[in-house]
């Protein structure tokens, strides 16, 4: 998937587009910064919080109501989830091919896009069927990815391998029955939570021993804070 001819395809559609607005088009901004994370899969599991954060959303009715219009307007596919520990899944249309030609979205009515029949490239669809059949959308193959994903993010080794064992050893499962469906989202799940523990650490308590009022220098009261 060449992105840079992709964008290109979209940021042409969009400005053809009259019923865009900015919310719009930066939660597809949002979106495809995820979906470049994961490597441009087939589809992928999005958190809402996540997503809205990347997007600079700030209400949930707004993002829901954008997201539906985008898939609506045929610029991606949105698959609602209602189970509550496994996200909404997202499926990105290719707007771009490789002699730089726009591509519209796929229509499964009549089979075309604006009556040019879309034709995907059989090596690439290999290849999507291979990831998804080594279960990336579930746990990683080995700790080794785990590793690499953490390397990439700037986290350290051992952080890797402590988050690997750990869920390794509950058979990559929330709560001891809820398989994982998305190890990404659990991995900067545990990576917020350890920069959020770090950061409570680092506090220095205020000593009950300790007069706080006294100061070693004499204090201005007439100027203003």
């Amino acid at each position: 998937m060449n992105y840079i001819k992709h964008l290109n395809g979209v940021f042409l559609q969009f400005s053809k587009d009259h019923r865009l607005n900015p919310t719009h088009i930066s939660l597809y901004v949002g979106l495809f910064q995820l979906w470049n994370n994961y490597h441009f899969r087939d589809s992928f599991h999005i958190n809402r919080e996540e997503v809205m954060a990347y997007a600079k959303i700030g209400s949930k009715s707004t993002y829901h109501r954008c997201l539906k219009e985008l898939d609506h307007w045929k610029y991606l596919k949105y698959i609602p989830s209602h189970n509550p520990f496994q996200g909404s899944r997202i499926k990105m249309f290719n707007f771009g091919t490789s002699d730089g030609q726009v591509v519209y979205p796929y229509s499964a009515k009549n089979g075309t896009s604006n009556g040019q029949v879309v034709v995907r490239n059989n090596k690439h669809i290999q290849t999507l069927k291979n990831n998804t059949k080594g279960g990336k959308h579930g746990p990683p193959q080995n700790e080794n990815e785990v590793v690499t994903f953490f390397k990439d993010e700037n986290w350290p080794i051992t952080e890797a391998k402590k988050f690997y064992n750990h869920y390794q050893s509950v058979g990559w499962k929330l709560g001891g029955t809820t398989e994982i469906v998305n190890w990404f989202a659990i991995a900067r799940k545990w990576m917020l939570k350890e920069t959020e523990f770090k950061a409570e650490k680092t506090i220095i308590p205020v000593s009950q021993n300790t007069d706080n009022l006294k100061t070693s220098s004499m204090k201005n009261f007439n100027q203003p804070l």
